[in-house]
């Protein structure tokens, strides 16, 4: 894993920064204790909630393997099962006992991955001036953003905006507001904070609810951090990213494709089966409209998306399959993103985050070796709506 300070020891110092422009400053990131090894969650899983269908085990077997994930980190335990034992158990009301388990977790998480963010920036956490908060994994009053700013100790006077129950595209939206932010308040230093859980939505399997093996194989947990600002201080801030242009877009009647609702017995979710092609159809017309801001005569003008990076939430092995075949990228471009599934699943809001780290770590290694990385590119993510979230972005260390 790279550190903030191979851009400095190997004198790989970053490229001229556009003024104005908001810089991704630093990365952190923080998981939960419990770390769970693909190949032995079937057996764990059943055992866990007192299920012997071997149908519905063998389906979760499959599962299991075409997702690709290989490890990932989730806070449920046996130690809170034990604690909980109707988290286990068909159709109890146990929102309560979910949301007093992710509200402490989803927090916790945040505070250690925004500590490693604000080590790896170099700066005082005093010197944060805004704060913006994305989960999908809890819900009170007051929110998130107030516990992690005092958990970091920040100042009362922290300008604090949250982002609640976006999905999968949260963290780019996050990055999307946290770039406005810096843009129009001179002089600010943003801290983006995304953590999330899914022991809101653990359930015991159902025939009934098949579709929800997909999110057993698939999801983990954790939180992710960012720093982001203007004008970075020369020999104290080592700016990652440059952040061109954000935009959003959602496609109409859509809104079931991604389905979920908060119930009594916490959250359920539904995943249609057209989504990754859905992402498909309309990716490719989306990233174009991203692309035209580098402008006419630029070496994007030929469509040949393998000039530019690509850093995606992989959302799944199909949606990435998809858009590689739609975009006729070569391999390597989705190489981080394949990587953040399979070493931490998909995290939700904060896979960016781990994306955006392996990006950072294999443009380092590449200039290491007297190669070249792509220089533009896009950071993408796709949530409920379904919604579309891109920033063009340069990369500042090739």
């Amino acid at each position: 894993m790279w550190s903030e300070g191979d851009t400095i020891q190997g004198g790989l110092l970053p490229k001229k920064v556009s003024p104005g422009k908001t810089k991704l400053l630093a990365l952190g990131k923080a998981f939960p204790n419990q770390l769970v090894i693909q190949e032995y969650l079937v057996d764990g899983y059943f055992r866990n909630t007192n299920c012997d269908d071997p149908d519905l085990k063998q389906k979760l077997a499959r599962l299991c393997k075409t997702t690709t994930v290989k490890t990932r980190y989730v806070v449920m335990s046996e130690e809170i099962l034990a604690k909980y034992p109707e988290l286990a158990v068909e159709g109890l009301p146990t929102v309560k006992q979910r949301l007093d388990i992710s509200n402490k977790a989803v927090t916790q998480m945040a505070i250690e991955a925004s500590q490693a963010c604000i080590k790896n920036w170099g700066r005082p956490s005093s010197d944060i001036t805004h704060l913006v908060y994305v989960s999908s994994s809890e819900a009170r009053l007051p929110g998130g953003d107030l516990y992690l700013a005092r958990g970091l100790g920040l100042s009362p006077e922290v300008r604090r905006v949250m982002l609640y129950f976006m999905g999968c595209s949260g963290g780019v939206a996050g990055l999307r507001v946290a770039k406005d932010i810096a843009e129009n308040n001179p002089g600010s230093r943003v801290l983006l904070a995304t953590s999330e859980t899914t022991i809101i939505g653990f359930k015991p399997p159902s025939a009934n609810r098949p579709y929800d093996l997909v999110g057993v194989a698939l999801f983990g947990d954790g939180a992710g951090a960012m720093i982001l600002g203007r004008d970075p201080i020369p020999g104290i801030e080592r700016p990652l990213f440059e952040l061109h242009t954000a935009i959003q877009n959602f496609l109409p009647d859509t809104e079931k494709t991604i389905d979920g609702r908060l119930t009594e017995e916490g959250i359920n979710f539904k995943l249609e089966r057209d989504l990754p092609n859905i992402i498909e159809n309309h990716v490719q017309g989306f990233c174009d409209k991203l692309i035209q801001a580098v402008g006419s005569g630029s070496s994007y003008d030929d469509n040949d998306y393998n000039n530019m990076f690509w850093a995606v939430h992989p959302g799944g092995p199909a949606i990435l399959n998809r858009l590689e075949k739609r975009l006729n990228l070569l391999p390597e471009k989705l190489s981080a993103s394949r990587r953040a599934l399979m070493n931490f699943g998909n995290a939700s809001s904060n896979t960016i985050v781990y994306v955006l780290e392996y990006m950072v770590e294999e443009s380092l290694k590449m200039k290491k070796e007297g190669k070249q990385d792509s220089e533009w590119g896009l950071i993408l993510a796709f949530g409920p709506g379904i919604t579309f979230e891109g920033i063009l972005a340069r990369n500042l260390l090739v």
